[in-house]
């Protein structure tokens, strides 16, 4: 039976009463699944001796000791026994409150095991939490020096609750795999358990519960990880069938640099390796008409990784495309699912992904299909409409942007040219799937900063694929884009039924932005540095973590008044102190989420302009905005913002050839989560690099809005720990399913 099977309550084990059931119910654990399922946090290993000379040094001692006499304290019921011990390191007492009885268990010149947490107190070495076993009645240390410590064993430690004990929760668990831990099936198949050296299942979840040794733990651990990461990596791969038709490739990402001649290491390519020069004129090779007209209008060249990711797409539409002729003209001609492209297409900021999308989108129009481009926001959706209509209507395509505040009469003639067919490309927010709106042949999904949006939101826009004018087909093809990067081991999870482009490739004659850190109560020198931009001729950029003082979050006072502390500024504050005292004279705007949604394009474009030198901000200016004058990003209150949100606010300077600076002024009480933060941003302008250290410090749950998806479940498995074992495991997990007709068979097995 597999250990989720185990039905039974907790309450059905001996020694489990109502009272202990109900503390074990406080921490979601009702069956004896539940109870084997949670692993121990921790392990105490009593096997290894640590003296009482080491006590600062170690969580716990663990020691040989001879008691050497007994003293009392107090009087009446208050009086307590005092053990004096050695072991042969230094002198101690064990302080036993309300343990009276030891006196008679522990005699003096008796030779005893002491486990506790000892510390100095009245000038001397004492611990009131300890376990004390006497071994023999009488003796010298000399004889156990050189001897293993008798009743040395493991134990967990478990995650508790109020009111329930390590000794109870080892108790359950012990009862538990006495009845149960013989009948646990494996969940693996044999071959890989044998392939990969684990354990039986059964044989890792008593080892990780009563280990005999720190590596008996670990070893059951390991195990336990591959086994969660590889039936995560099956679902994975099963649900890729079910909506796409076949598996995704095996590797993270289709990543081919021309600067370097070779992908990146672990990494294989969907296309062949090959020069950049070959890869290009594959590239040219693989256009459409219209991709071909709108390549020879740029005035500038594609990066090699955004070419790659054309490439690839560019076949995946092909193949989609005639799966669909063939559903529509030869039902029976087709086996098993039609197939249609499922991407992840991740960069860093500037990387050029919207100039990916709008390529594809080409490529999708060439075939007589319509597409859909959706935005978190009316702004953002309102940029990408004004530049798709700038690079494509030259070519011959109609563009439309569709959002919530559209009037009703040119709504409507709107999604009647929809329905008609009148429409190529629609850009717009939420509105892009309300229930009115219909398209003819909805062939393309695009969903920018798809981690903004649920996973109901994303798959109602696919779902208008499926019915076009009242006929099911077969779902679009599907592209969501993510300016945020996604860590790989991430990405093979809450993505992994995908397949990942990622443009790691940064347009020519940009510089690295320079970041530079400085504590509040020194921003008098930043404001200075800025004016050397300004009067330079370029702009910059002032964002605040709240927009007013009437703000949830807002502290009573402003930062002028009280600069010792730590207040937080806001936008509204600081857009009067900036325009009237640090720079007067110059043109100051403020733009924030409850500004009305004309009034903050307006505000923008006079931006991008030149009209405005300084722009005073919430983070309504984190994706979207592009200007490639604008020089100076200053965040204030930096600690208070995400590593990912800073990062991306970061990228909406030195978008042109200019030098870009990025001022981050930081709290004085910043937390040490806070100091990592500004330390990886000090370091690195790579966010991919970023992406990694904002997953060891968030969590997967935080990172990439993975946390709504739901897709994340692992209880033992760790992301930023446990790469390589979930490489392996997604290798294993997608070849059982090839070899029953899920696609080709991978190459290169992970070692």
């Amino acid at each position: 039976m597999r250990l989720k099977d185990f039905c039974a309550t907790v309450e059905s084990l001996s020694g489990v009463g109502p009272k202990a059931a109900g503390l074990f119910a406080r921490m979601g654990i009702f069956t004896v699944a539940d109870l084997l399922s949670t692993f121990p946090r921790d392990y105490e290993d009593r096997t290894r001796r640590v003296s009482l000379h080491e006590f600062a040094s170690s969580p716990k001692v663990n020691t040989i000791c001879k008691v050497t006499a007994h003293t009392w304290f107090g009087y009446g019921r208050m009086r307590t026994l005092k053990i004096a011990v050695t072991d042969g390191s230094a002198n101690a007492w064990l302080v036993a409150f309300n343990r009276p009885f030891l006196q008679q268990a522990l005699p003096e010149g008796s030779i005893i095991q002491v486990t506790g947490k000892f510390e100095v107190r009245y000038n001397e070495l004492q611990s009131t939490s300890f376990e004390a076993e006497r071994i023999a009645y009488s003796g010298e240390l000399s004889d156990w020096q050189d001897k293993a410590i008798p009743n040395g064993a493991v134990l967990p430690v478990y995650p508790l609750t109020e009111g329930l004990s390590q000794k109870k929760f080892r108790s359950a668990i012990k009862t538990a795999l006495r009845l149960y831990g013989k009948s646990i099936e494996n969940e693996i198949p044999g071959h890989i358990i044998k392939e990969r050296g684990l354990l039986q299942k059964s044989q890792a979840v008593l080892l990780i519960h009563e280990p005999q040794s720190i590596s008996q733990a670990q070893e059951a651990r390991q195990t336990l990880i591959y086994e969660e990461l590889f039936l995560f990596e099956k679902k994975m791969a099963q649900r890729a069938l079910e909506h796409r038709g076949t598996l995704p490739t095996l590797s993270q990402a289709a990543v081919f640099d021309s600067a370097q001649g070779a992908p990146d290491a672990g990494k294989e390519l969907s296309v062949p390796q090959e020069s950049g020069r070959i890869a290009e004129e594959r590239f040219i090779k693989s256009l459409s008409p219209r991709q071909k007209q709108l390549m020879d209008r740029l005035p500038f060249k594609l990066t090699s990784g955004q070419m790659a990711s054309i490439t690839e797409m560019n076949y995946e539409i092909d193949r989609s495309n005639e799966d669909l002729n063939t559903l529509k003209n030869f039902p029976e001609k087709l086996t098993g699912n039609p197939f249609n492209m499922q991407r992840l297409v991740q960069g860093d900021v500037g990387s050029g992904k919207t100039l990916v999308a709008f390529f594809v989108c080409l490529r999708e129009i060439d075939y007589g299909g319509q597409c859909a481009l959706m935005a978190p926001t009316e702004l953002l959706a309102r940029q990408h409409a004004e530049n798709a209509a700038r690079l494509l209507e030259p070519v011959g395509v109609r563009v439309a942007f569709l959002t919530g505040n559209l009037k009703s009469k040119g709504r409507e003639l709107l999604v009647n040219a929809l329905k008609d067919g009148d429409i190529n490309i629609v850009v717009g927010t939420h509105a892009l799937f309300s229930r009115n709106i219909m398209y003819k042949n909805l062939t393309l999904a695009v969903i920018d900063e798809q981690h903004r949006f649920g996973v109901a939101q994303r798959d109602s826009i696919v779902a208008k694929g499926r019915v076009t004018n009242g006929i099911h087909t077969h779902a679009p093809d599907t592209v969501m884009m993510s300016a945020t990067p996604i860590p790989q081991t991430l990405a093979l999870t809450a993505f992994g039924d995908l397949d990942i482009s990622t443009i790691r490739t940064m347009p020519g004659g940009r510089l690295p932005i320079k970041t530079y850190l400085s504590v509040m109560g020194h921003e008098q020198n930043v404001y200075a540095a800025v004016r050397k931009e300004i009067d330079a001729g370029h702009q910059a950029y002032f964002v605040y973590p709240r927009i007013g003082d009437d703000d949830e979050d807002a502290t009573p006072g402003t930062a002028q008044a009280n600069p010792g502390r730590d207040t937080i500024k806001s936008a509204e504050e600081m857009y009067g102190f900036l325009s009237g005292s640090v720079y007067p004279g110059t043109k100051c705007a403020l733009i924030h989420s409850k500004i009305d949604e004309e009034e903050q394009h307006r505000i923008l474009d006079d931006f991008r302009e030149g009209k405005i030198q300084v722009l005073v901000a919430t983070t309504v200016v984190e994706v979207g905005v592009d200007v490639p004058n604008a020089t100076c990003m200053v965040i204030e209150h930096a600690d208070r913002f995400g590593l990912a949100e800073l990062h991306q606010l970061r990228g909406r300077v030195g978008r042109g050839n200019l030098q870009g600076y990025c001022f981050l002024i930081y709290g004085k009480n910043i937390t040490p989560d806070g100091i990592e933060r500004m330390k990886a941003l000090r370091e690195s302008t790579d966010g991919f690099r970023i992406a990694e250290q904002d997953l060891i410090l968030r969590g997967p749950g935080q990172v990439s809005g993975t946390q709504q998806s739901g897709y994340l479940t692992l209880s033992i498995a760790d992301l930023a720990r446990d790469k390589d074992i979930l490489i392996k495991a997604r290798y294993d997990a997608f070849t059982e399913l090839q070899k029953n007709g899920g696609g080709m068979s991978p190459q290169n097995p992970p070692a």
